[in-house]
């Protein structure tokens, strides 16, 4: 079962989340009302997805996300920024601070179960709303932030990278930011197999996750 750590310096929208994600049948091992306090939660507590706030007493959820995967081992949790405020330096810090996921308040009951399991499957996620700035922003080659997302250990532009015809064909429909079951439909093969062809997609660019690759593939014209 995933375990699941709720951050949120409001009590009321603490026990909104728990309560939709018990109804689900995922495990809420614990909640947090600060930044600090989310740190010392995640060293102890060990929670498999953290829904993260941005804006909070103490320690603010983005660096609260950065500390926090930045001391979590061979197997940190996955973080999902939800917010209220629909800002873009929101967005871009917490992608690069290494959050999985971004998601706005307003979202309803079933996409907040869903971003927790998708991003529990290892997979990355965005509010379909901040997906097309995500993709302007960080495919201009000019940008200040896309390196966060485009390590050192990524081929450079121009230089080829030894995808299979078929992982081109997938990363291709990431790029149009597909999920995984849409991806499997569009090829009518299974979204296991589609799961696989996402990893080593990942492991050949070099990149974090999906949103890196789908980065990846505009900056470097493979999308």
């Amino acid at each position: 079962m995933t375990r699941v750590l709720i951050v949120d310096d409001h009590a009321a929208m603490r026990m909104g989340f728990r309560t939709i994600l018990a109804a689900s049948g995922l495990e809420v091992i614990g909640e947090a009302a600060s930044g600090r306090e989310a740190v010392d939660a995640a060293a102890s507590m060990r929670p498999d997805v953290i829904l993260m706030d941005v804006q909070m007493p103490d320690l603010d959820g983005i660096e609260a996300t950065r500390l926090i995967l930045g001391d979590a081992g061979d197997a940190p949790p996955r973080v999902v920024i939800v917010t209220t405020f629909d800002r873009d330096d929101y967005l871009f810090a917490a992608l690069d601070a290494g959050a999985s996921g971004f998601l706005l308040k307003n979202a309803g009951p079933e996409e907040l179960v869903n971003a927790v399991r998708v991003v529990a499957a290892g997979d990355a996620l965005l509010a379909p709303e901040v997906t097309r700035r995500v993709i302007e922003r960080f495919a201009s080659p000019a940008s200040s932030v896309a390196p966060a997302l485009t390590p050192a250990t990524a081929p450079a532009a121009g230089q080829d990278v030894d995808l299979t015809e078929r992982e081109a064909e997938v990363l291709r429909l990431l790029a149009q930011a597909m999920s995984n079951a849409e991806i499997a439909a569009r090829l009518y093969i299974g979204e296991a197999t589609v799961k696989t062809h996402v990893s080593n997609i990942l492991l050949k660019l070099g990149v974090r996750d999906r949103v890196a690759a789908v980065v990846y593939a505009h900056r470097h014209g493979l999308a």
